[in-house]
């Protein structure tokens, strides 16, 4: 299951768990550390050999003789750098999600899936012989980083988000996993081209003088024929993004702190005024299309955005809860809608 739905039925109360390890039957690892998708900006990226010293997200020192080579990552932001890092992790939770929701970098074959983000296979991620493993936690104190840490191998724990600064808290995250894996200077290129992506796309923005600068993005699920809508509000990345570009997120209801994200109804939506509609694009697997079924009810008509035909459906593939490279994507998807 995705983050965003995973996330839905409990606002606010953002855990991970990890289940009981078991027995299981792991193939020995081929290769350590390689080129993501051995792409040519990665051909000559350069390394650090030095030890590393670092303070995670939680105030935790992590120490390693050498910049990780193996790493172990648990979450689809993470894997995400990584492979921008020009990292390729040995082990990863729920690949074929990632692959699905997030295609700012692709995973390459052979990489280990460890199984689900919520409850990876601890044996499986061992038997990797990781020399760091990369988690997502909201507390110092989660079950993920003790239970991890028992194991012997050092721990880079970062924080899932932040909504008084999420552009800010994605490229900290970034920079925690290049200092880790002594990709500094790869980091300060990737950051350097975002910052430029961004202030580009703004500009491209203003001289597009869109009509309407009020948006609202969002999206959602279908459970027992009942419509489900997340409006990305004040403090989520993807609002955050829209706003630097210069326009306005029109959504104003309570969202939770650490990912800005609201909840309503198809009706719920009728109150944003004429404010543009944007929503994700990725077909969930697990269900129906939540647009759809918004269709069918009465409300959805009254909205002035779908009177006047400025619904937009970014691209499939583009993790909302991404790093550098999704938030570039984020970027282009916003222009294109806006450009038409």
């Amino acid at each position: 299951m995705n983050k965003p739905l995973a996330a839905l039925a409990v606002l606010g109360a953002l855990t991970l768990a990890l289940a009981g390890c078991g027995t299981t039957s792991v193939e020995e690892p081929t290769s350590s550390n390689a080129p993501a998708a051995a792409s040519d900006e990665c051909k000559d990226v350069k390394t650090s050999s030095d030890p590393v010293t670092l303070t995670d997200a939680f105030g935790r020192t992590v120490e390693l003789d050498k910049p990780a080579e193996r790493v172990a990552v648990l979450e689809w932001q993470q894997i995400e750098d990584a492979l921008t890092l020009c990292v390729t992790p040995v082990a990863v939770a729920d690949a074929k999600g990632y692959s699905t929701w997030d295609t700012a970098e692709e995973l390459p074959e052979g990489v280990k899936d460890v199984g689900t983000r919520q409850e990876p296979n601890l044996d499986a991620i061992f038997a990797t012989k990781p020399d760091l493993v990369i988690v997502e936690a909201y507390t110092r104190d989660d079950a993920i980083i003790a239970q991890l840490e028992k194991y012997g191998v050092p721990v880079l724990a970062t924080l899932g988000a932040d909504a008084k600064d999420p552009i800010a808290q994605m490229l900290s995250t970034f920079d925690l996993i290049a200092q880790a894996t002594g990709r500094g200077e790869r980091a300060d290129e990737v950051t350097a081209e975002f910052e430029k992506h961004l202030a580009d796309a703004k500009a491209e923005v203003k001289d597009a003088e869109p009509a309407v600068t009020d948006f609202v993005f969002f999206d959602g699920w279908v459970d027992g024929g009942n419509v489900s809508l997340r409006p990305f509000g004040q403090g989520s990345l993807i609002g955050e993004l829209g706003e630097e570009l210069g326009l306005t997120n029109a959504w104003t209801g309570e969202v939770d702190p650490a990912y800005g994200l609201g909840q309503t109804d198809v009706e719920g939506m009728t109150t944003i005024g004429d404010a543009s509609l944007f929503y994700t694009g990725t077909t969930d697997p697990d269900s129906e299309s939540f647009v759809d079924a918004a269709k069918q009810n009465p409300a959805w008509a009254s909205i002035p955005a779908v009177k006047e035909d400025r619904t937009f459906a970014f691209p499939g593939g583009i993790w909302t809860f991404g790093g550098p490279r999704s938030a570039e994507q984020i970027i282009d998807a916003y222009v294109d809608a806006i450009k038409g």
